[in-house]
């Protein structure tokens, strides 16, 4: 009898039924706020196996494109095939890791006077118990948020789930594409929708109302933040590759490439005068996410130190300040190390191998999984372990073949579950090493700075925490930087909304560096194929990038 299966749930299919159905029989989340009508799109899931199985496309669906189906519109039709699918709105464990002390004075833009709440000094609602605000990043795939006592500045809360947005696509070039459609708006509607499924959860749970939210800060990269404020994000896919905001701003129309709007007109629940206040663009790709970044990791300060910065996700960033300079760079990395375009990569759920040590066959001699169930796969850190162990142990060569396998193509890495690494794989994780190397290697560079003269390195976001630092240099991945030098930095974009929610003078300080940035375009660097050659064979970046 074939079967639905999702999360390592199943159940015998059944003619007829929906998804829907399934999830809920076998208590999978999946939001809804139209009683499974069709109307609020909120409910999408991946179909991993069976697509062929199920009915056509409705009307309702015609936003969605590959493996994508809403769970209420998709009906059985077929019991020859098994179905696997999976949500879009898992819980994380990887980008939640942040700081939760606080630097600097408390500067609330929203503050509470006897009985009245003000709003940069502007009376704007009656106290009604609490007041509070969202400090919120917003990454490509995953969003995470904390919800903030704005009288004490407390963390009352912290939210993460996977980007509903991923049926547009794993990456920010790829959304762009998606948003340029006849369906523009879907992108925007479905985070929104999921931040307020989510805080509407939060306001039965911890018993407050949504209308004593009254600021939100976002941090995002510069697509993800224009989606979100409603921007055309068409100029950010293609040279100069700047936000309509940063064009505007280097024409002298802004003073700022920070955005401010109303909560009620993006959409979002909340006081009917809560502000949203998005991070500034600090150059291209390099967005409020970055900002965040540094006024977390208290980077804005000039200090004869240098200190460098790699923020790594689908689009890494690195920064790289001494003395009065800010040099910074974007590197499209790609979903790779995240999951995309690798047969059994997946984010940081349960059931991802997030570290690996294998024997001289490629096979695991140990690993660990997150949530300690059954493997399904392997994310990022685990990845990196892999591939590092691969190289020591001499089962692949530099360039990514596979000595030892029997087809050079294919290595059965946990032979008990089945799960493998392929050639292809490989290639596709030496493409987004390669980015990443290239980031680092042009921006120290251009400092006239070698690895070893960087005093202070902060690794942030994405999977950065949980990484091998030793196998991240060995493959390349990292710039050989001192071993002391080394900080894991957590989720430092959080931090920094959160750093922004509760100080505007952060806000101001912020906004004032983007005159001083210096962004590098990597591709016009005239020895960029070069170096990305270099960069995606799999071995140690070299101690100087001067030679």
């Amino acid at each position: 009898m074939s079967t639905v299966v999702c999360d390592g749930k199943q159940s015998p299919l059944i003619l007829g039924r929906t998804i829907f159905d399934y999830a809920d029989e076998m208590a999978i989340m999946v939001p809804t706020s139209c009683r499974r009508a069709g109307r609020c799109h909120e409910c999408v899931v991946e179909i991993q196996q069976g697509m062929e199985s199920l009915s056509s496309l409705t009307s309702s669906e015609s936003f969605l494109r590959g493996d994508f189906r809403l769970a209420c519109q998709a009906k059985i039709e077929s019991d020859k095939l098994n179905i696997s699918f999976l949500p879009l709105r898992r819980r994380p464990k990887i980008l939640t890791v942040s700081s939760s002390n606080r630097t600097g004075e408390i500067d609330f833009a929203v503050k509470r006077h006897g009985k009245t709440v003000t709003l940069d000094s502007v009376p704007i609602d009656d106290f009604r118990g609490h007041i509070l605000g969202i400090a919120l990043d917003l990454g490509t795939t995953t969003v995470v948020f904390d919800l903030v006592d704005l009288e004490d500045g407390e963390i009352l809360h912290r939210s993460a789930f996977e980007n509903p947005q991923r049926f547009g696509g794993s990456d920010v070039m790829n959304r762009i594409t998606y948003d340029a459609g006849d369906e523009s708006r879907e992108l925007r509607r479905s985070v929104i929708n999921a931040i307020n499924g989510e805080t509407a959860a939060l306001s039965k749970r911890l018993r407050f109302r949504r209308q004593e939210i009254y600021e939100i800060v976002v941090a995002g990269n510069s697509t993800m933040r224009e989606l979100f404020f409603g921007l055309d994000v068409q100029s950010i896919g293609q040279r100069p590759y700047k936000s309509v905001v940063e064009l505007d701003y280097h024409a002298g129309r802004r003073a700022v490439t920070a955005l401010e709007a109303d909560a009620i007109d993006l959409g979002i629940v909340a006081n009917r005068k809560a502000r949203v206040y998005g991070l500034p663009i600090l150059a291209s790709h390099v967005g409020g996410d970055v900002a965040a970044d540094l006024l977390a990791l208290n980077m804005l300060t000039p200090t004869p130190e240098a200190k460098m910065l790699i923020d790594v996700g689908t689009n890494t960033e690195v920064v790289v300040t001494i003395g009065d300079r800010i040099v910074c760079a974007s590197c499209p990395a790609g979903p790779a190390f995240e999951g995309g375009g690798v047969r059994f990569g997946m984010p940081g759920y349960d059931g991802a191998i997030e570290s690996i040590s294998v024997d001289d066959t490629g096979s695991a001699l140990s690993y660990r999984t997150i949530g300690d169930v059954i493997p399904v796969g392997m994310c990022g850190s685990g990845l990196i372990d892999l591939l590092a162990g691969l190289r020591r142990n001499k089962v692949m060569g530099p360039k990514g073949t596979f000595d030892r396998s029997p087809n050079n193509r294919d290595l059965c890495v946990v032979p008990e579950f089945e799960i493998t690494l392929s050639r292809e794989d490989a290639s596709n994780l030496a493409q987004a090493k390669a980015a990443n190397y290239c980031g680092q290697f042009f921006v120290l560079r251009n400092c006239d700075l070698n690895p070893t003269d960087i005093s202070w390195c902060y690794l942030a976001g994405g999977f950065a925490n949980y990484v091998d630092i030793r196998n991240a240099v060995e493959i390349g991945f990292l710039a050989p930087v001192s071993k002391d030098s080394l900080v894991k930095a957590g989720n430092a974009s959080l931090t920094g909304a959160r750093e922004a929610l509760v100080s505007v003078e952060k806000r101001r300080r912020i906004e004032s560096i983007v005159t001083r940035i210096e962004h590098i375009e990597l591709e016009t660097m005239p020895d960029f194929f070069d170096v990305f050659v270099e960069g995606c064979q799999f071995k140690p970046m070299p101690e100087s990038v001067h030679s």
